[in-house]
């Protein structure tokens, strides 16, 4: 029995670091087609906002990020407009965007970039992944503080759940939350931590870089501002397969060129 464990033990830190090497690989190619998702005002004072993250799929002029990441105005007078920020630190650089696809139920929206292609990510098929497969994201966590520096955080799938928000009490059920609880979706939870500006990262298979998903939100233990100092370590994503049917719906090319 002892011989057993041990054999069983060897097994897992072998694969483990199987799992590991593969998603170095699996970064490094998938990183280009990570982007920052945000707001660009060439008369501001700031000419650059940084919102969430976000993915180049399809042709390289499709980015996919959540729709709680747009912005809710975009002020005409000052000529703002709706931005992908790519590359890194000193060398990122501006693309603007248009909107072209979005669905609030599933927190999902489809921007289309101005100027040439960009490195795409490849989508999975619609199918749910197994319950403990090995997962990764990378996005820019706090972006708004620390720059457009990509940064990828690994797990596993813990579960495949309802779309349910818990609250404390009832006073805290809104009517948005009311028609979700009517008819709930499907989502992941992960065991891996999400910050503010992951949002919109793309959720990927750590040995083949397909996206699977898309990180929406993290479960808060205590506030808002508690979630960099008390992470819950619970991250939800959204799916590939309602991506999939918001990109069917609106006639949009998502294979990715070769």
């Amino acid at each position: 029995m002892r011989y057993i464990k041990m054999v069983l033990s060897a097994y897992l830190i072998l694969y483990t670091n199987l799992a590991i090497a593969d998603l170095a690989d699996t970064i490094e190619k998938i990183k280009p087609a990570v982007v920052g998702i945000g707001v660009h005002t060439p008369s501001g004072r700031q000419k650059n906002s940084l919102n969430g993250s976000g993915f180049v799929i399809g042709n390289g002029q499709y980015v996919v990020t959540n729709h709680h990441v747009l912005p809710e105005d975009l002020d005409e007078s000052i000529l703002q407009q709706m931005a992908i920020f790519t590359g890194s630190g000193k060398n990122a650089k501006v693309r603007t965007a248009d909107i072209v696809a979005s669905s609030q139920l599933h927190d999902i929206a489809i921007l289309k970039i101005h100027g040439g292609p960009l490195p795409a990510m490849q989508l999975a098929d619609k199918g749910f992944r197994r319950e403990g497969s090995y997962v990764a994201f990378t996005g820019f966590p706090i972006g708004a503080v620390l720059g457009l520096y990509p940064v990828s955080h690994r797990g596993i799938i813990a579960s495949i759940t309802p779309t349910i928000i818990p609250v404390d009490n009832a006073q805290q059920i809104s009517i948005k939350m009311l028609k979700m609880l009517r008819n709930p979706y499907l989502v992941y939870q992960l065991d891996a931590t999400a910050y503010p500006g992951n949002s919109g990262s793309a959720l990927y298979d750590v040995s083949t870089g397909d996206v699977i998903g898309i990180i929406n939100k993290v479960f808060v233990q205590e506030s808002k501002e508690a979630v960099i100092s008390k992470p819950s370590g619970i991250t939800y994503a959204i799916p590939v397969k309602y991506l999939l049917a918001l990109l069917q719906e609106h006639n949009i090319d998502y294979l990715k060129a070769n």
